[in-house]
Order: structure tokens, then C-alpha cells, then sequence
């Protein structure tokens, strides 16, 4: 049973919500800034699961992610929508028009950038997280300064809201991945969907005879992203998801890829978090 979880960001954060939505209120959250720390807490034994946001449907999928997942062997053992609404908060008693700067991750700047082109006053900044940015303004009491961050943030650090659902396209979602060190242990009924990774060779309709494995096998492909091989310029991995009803569907598509591909590997198999 998982007693702990690692989250990327602070209380507050969308991992944060992600903790409470997935498990319950009741998880112990750890908080970590970087991805990499993220990751060391649960090969170190720190935390029994971490966090991981892999895709947003505005910015498009998280790479390095994909390639801490793939490089420490972490399994995927669930995953989870949210729905992204970026407010942009202060210190009380203050307009838009008394804020110079913003200062949020890289990732809710860029799904906010129409929203200020309306306040060219405003000076965008990047920083590590969300979250940390609304902690940091309600510890220094920093006026002409604000934040862009969760409902929750703004409650936590008692801050204002001046501007709500500022991003770009009002329906925002992000997915994450639940990775641990070992599989999950849900039963094969229970398993709907799966990601793997694999390499080809550069032969003409290499990927297209893998894309055919998966069709006749009755899987439903819903993401494929490819990742350059750093050591091998030129050459591409590949991750794929897959949706099935039956598992043996699943499994014999799957048997045929170990044959067929290169350096194949199962990143996970769960629950389809869409149904």
C-alpha cells in the first residue's frame, strides 16, 4: 500500500490536486521542484509512487518526461486527467493594472500568452513552479506582483484572485502518469489500456506494419510520440498508447512486437482513465 506520493511543485500545485483526486486527501504528499528529484525519491525508496505530468492538450507532450520514465525503468501504473484552469492572483486591494510583473512556470505562461497581450505592461518572467511563485508572494508580502496558479494556491497562501480561466483555450487539460518502480498489481480484467515503447529500423513502411499489428489486433491507437535515441543521432523511439477491450487482444498484439521491433518495453499497463 502506498503510504507516500512525490509531487513536482509545492501545496498548491496541480500535482497537488492530482495527489488528492487520485488517491485521497489523506496521502502524504512530498514536495519536490525538479522532475529528476521527483524521480530519485522513488528509486531511493523515499516515496512508494511520484506524479509525473506527461501531456497538456494546448502545449502538446512533456519529452523529458517520457525519457526519465523510459531511462529509470519506471512502470506506469495509472493515470489521471485534470482540467487546467490558470488563475492570475495577488496580494489583496489590487487591480490588474497595479500588477508589473507575472511570474509562473514556463508551461502556464505559454497557455496564457493571449490573455496579456491585452497588458503589454506586464512583464512575463519564468520560474520553477506555480504554486511556489503565489507561497513566495504571500511570505514576502510583494505588491505589483502576481501569480499564476490553482484555485487552491490562492486559497492556501491567501491571495486574490484579479483574473480568472486566463488561458488561452478555456477547456485546458493536462494529463498525468502515477509511475512506480514495479508494475502495478491490478488484475488483467481490470486492464484497458497500455503504453510501450519500441525502435525500427529505417525500412520503408517499418512503422506502418507495427500501426497494422495494432489494428488487427482490435487496439485503439491514442497517442504515439516519437523521441530522438541521443547516442544514435537520427534514429527515433517511439511510445505508443493503446485502448482494448480484452486483454488477450492486448497480449497477442504484444507478442507480436517483441518479434517484430527493437528494444521493446512495456512502460506500464492500467486503467483507461477516459471511461
Amino acid at each position: 500500500m502506498i503510504t507516500s506520493v512525490a509531487i513536482q511543485g509545492i501545496r498548491g500545485s496541480f500535482h497537488h490536486i492530482v495527489s488528492q483526486q487520485f488517491f485521497d486527501e489523506s496521502i502524504n504528499v512530498n514536495e519536490y521542484l525538479s522532475f529528476d528529484s521527483v524521480v530519485d525519491s522513488i528509486l531511493n525508496q523515499k516515496d512508494g509512487a511520484a506524479i509525473m505530468a506527461i501531456e497538456n492538450s494546448i502545449a502538446g507532450s512533456i519529452i523529458p518526461n517520457y525519457a526519465l520514465i523510459d531511462q529509470h525503468d519506471l512502470r506506469i501504473v495509472g493515470e489521471h486527467y485534470l482540467d487546467i484552469q490558470h488563475h492570475l492572483m495577488a496580494l489583496p486591494d489590487q487591480s490588474i493594472n497595479d500588477i508589473k510583473e507575472v511570474y509562473s512556470h514556463p508551461m502556464a505562461l505559454l497557455q496564457c500568452k493571449t490573455f496579456f497581450k491585452q497588458y503589454p505592461h506586464i512583464k512575463l518572467i519564468e520560474d520553477k513552479d506555480t504554486a511556489e511563485v503565489a507561497q513566495r508572494i504571500q511570505k514576502s508580502q510583494t505588491k505589483h506582483v502576481a501569480a499564476i496558479a490553482s484555485e487552491l494556491a490562492a486559497q492556501l497562501f491567501n491571495l486574490e484572485i484579479v483574473a480568472r480561466s486566463i488561458q488561452t483555450i478555456t477547456h485546458n487539460e493536462t494529463r498525468f502518469f502515477i509511475v512506480k518502480t514495479q508494475n502495478s498489481e491490478i488484475s488483467e480484467d481490470e486492464i484497458n489500456k497500455a503504453s510501450v515503447k519500441f525502435e525500427l529500423d529505417h525500412k520503408r513502411g517499418s512503422l506502418a506494419t507495427i500501426l497494422n499489428v495494432l489494428s488487427d489486433c482490435k487496439l485503439n491507437l491514442t497517442k504515439i510520440q516519437s523521441l530522438p535515441k541521443i547516442d544514435t543521432p537520427w534514429k527515433y523511439a517511439f511510445f505508443v498508447d493503446v485502448t482494448f477491450e480484452m486483454y488477450s487482444d492486448y497480449h497477442k498484439a504484444k507478442s507480436i512486437m517483441e518479434i517484430m521491433a527493437q528494444d521493446f518495453k512495456v512502460l506500464g499497463e492500467y486503467k483507461n482513465a477516459r471511461l
